[in-house]
């Protein structure tokens, strides 16, 4: 039987990613102590990895797709094919940032400014070319963790670069942002000779259809309602919607039942104003997946 050999991002990732699968259709079981995953797909063969090795283990052939952001292609300068972008994270659904940052009390403004200096990141070879590009020379080290403690120990490193999303840990360490070396999003990776397999591509294409439907699906939900006939054409005109509502002729001429997809921040606000012009019966529903 054919299988299609996926890595997926232990770590902070690991929950979002194994949340969005399920949302797919996919249900991905781990025991505590092991790195491959069950998942309800005979032609699904799962492995764990630090989302930072991923990409060149799909360059390599290890597994055949995988998910990783693209802060670690980057940084792994792999050769693979970035076949679509999946925007989800552990807290938001914006990129994260890689950044420099500075104590606050700092003299230092710009990556000028750490000309000769020394800096502490976990994304070592991004951060040297993006210091090349700018004509900077400083010594860039490996961070093994706590990064941010680091910036603030006297005589350790002038500067860090690290990994923020909201920009919390950063404030908590009172850091400052001097400059931004990249954004990341979380990307939907495949080995180039597996992406030239048919089998192979068909599968992995057909998995990021349900993983993108069920992100398009996260911020939405279903309206049903029943509608006077009168009332519809103002009705239509109160639903910012997907597309045109699907409207259905019910038993009764005078009504149409009415359905529609819309944005879930805009409902609490939307149902009062349907109810007011004339529109009853009025369902909320959740939403697995919006395939466009």
């Amino acid at each position: 039987m054919n299988t299609l050999k996926f890595g997926l991002p232990s770590g902070s990732l690991k929950d979002s990613t194994f949340d969005l699968f399920e949302r797919a259709g996919y249900k991905i079981r781990l025991s505590s102590r092991s790195y491959t995953p069950t998942i309800n797909d005979a032609e699904l063969e799962g492995t764990m990895f630090r989302a930072q090795e991923i990409a060149q283990y799909v360059a390599r052939g290890v597994v055949d797709v995988g998910l990783t952001g693209k802060d670690w292609i980057l940084e792994n300068d792999a050769d693979v094919v970035e076949v679509d972008e999946l925007v989800y994270s552990k807290v938001t659904s914006r990129p994260v940032r890689w950044v420099v940052a500075v104590p606050e009390e700092s003299p230092v403004q710009t990556v000028e400014d750490l000309q000769g200096k020394r800096i502490a990141t976990e994304l070592v070879g991004a951060t040297r070319r993006f210091l090349a590009d700018r004509g900077v020379e400083a010594e860039v080290e490996f961070s093994w963790g706590t990064t941010e403690v680091k910036a603030r120990i006297p005589g350790l490193v002038d500067a860090i670069v690290e990994l923020t999303e909201t920009g919390s840990s950063l404030r908590a360490n009172r850091l400052r942002i001097v400059d931004t070396i990249c954004e990341s999003t979380t990307r939907f990776i495949a080995n180039r000779q597996a992406w030239e397999d048919p089998w192979k591509r068909e599968k992995a294409e057909n998995l990021l259809i349900l993983l993108k439907g069920a992100l398009e699906a996260e911020a939405k939900v279903g309206l049903k309602m029943n509608v006077p006939r009168a009332c519809l054409d103002e009705v239509i005109r109160t639903l910012p919607a997907l597309h045109t509502p699907t409207i259905s002729n019910q038993m009764d001429s005078d009504w149409v039942a009415l359905e529609v997809i819309a944005d879930e921040r805009e409902v609490r606000e939307m149902i009062p104003q349907l109810k007011r012009v004339g529109a009853e019966g009025i369902i909320e529903y959740p939403l697995n997946k919006v395939i466009h």
